[in-house]
C-alpha cells in the first residue's frame, strides 16, 4: 500500500525545512547526520530546502549502523566528532520503528557536547520500544509490528513510502 508518493514527500521535506528552522533560529551552526543510505538521502533532501530558505551555515554528516548489530562495528560518524562540539545536531533517518537504531546513533555524540540533539524522520511508527523522541516527522503512523515501511528514493518509479 501506497503512503506517499513523490509530490507528497516533496510536500513533508518542505514543511520539515521550515520547522527544523523555526526552532534552530538561535543556534549559530546545524549539522544534519543521515544515517545510512537512505537517512543520508534524506537529509540532503532537507538540506537543499534549507539552503534555499536561509544562509544559515548547515553541516552535512554521514553516520553508518548495522540495524541488526548497531554495535558491530558500531556506529561510525564520518569527520572530525569535535567539530559537533557545542554544536545543533540533528539526526536524520527515513523511518523510526522501535527507535533502537535511533537510539544507538546516539553513541558517538556521547563523547562530546553539543548544543542540541533533535531528531527527523519521514515515517514515524507507533512501537517505541527504546527511549527516543522524533523532533520532526513527515508523517505519523500506527501499523502492526509485523508490518514493514520502505522509503525508496528516485527508484524507477520516483521517490515512494510503501507499507508492505
Amino acid at each position: 500500500m501506497q503512503l506517499l508518493n513523490e509530490k507528497q514527500i516533496a510536500q513533508k521535506v518542505n514543511r520539515m525545512a521550515v520547522e527544523i528552522l523555526e526552532r534552530n533560529t538561535e543556534e549559530d551552526e546545524l549539522y544534519l547526520i543521515g544515517i545510512n543510505n537512505r537517512g543520508m538521502e534524506f537529509a540532503r533532501r532537507l538540506l537543499a530546502v534549507l539552503h534555499e530558505l536561509s544562509s544559515a551555515p548547515i553541516g552535512l554528516r554521514q553516520l553508518t549502523i548495522s540495524p541488526a548489530s548497531p554495535l558491530v562495528p558500531g556506529p561510525l560518524l564520518e569527520g572530525n566528532l569535535a567539530e559537533l562540539e557545542g554544536k545543533a545536531v540533528l539526526l536524520v533517518d527515513d523511518v523510526a520503528n522501535t527507535g533502537r537504531t535511533l537510539f544507538y546513533a546516539l553513541k558517538p555524540l556521547q563523547n562530546i557536547l553539543p548544543s542540541k540533539i533533535e531528531v527527523a524522520v519521514l515515517v514515524d511508527r507507533r512501537h517505541k520500544s527504546w527511549p527516543v523522541y522524533v523532533t520532526y516527522r513527515g508523517m505519523d503512523l500506527s501499523t502492526t509490528i509485523g508490518d514493514n515501511v520502505l522509503v525508496n528514493f528516485g527508484g524507477g518509479e520516483g521517490d515512494v513510502a510503501v507499507l508492505e
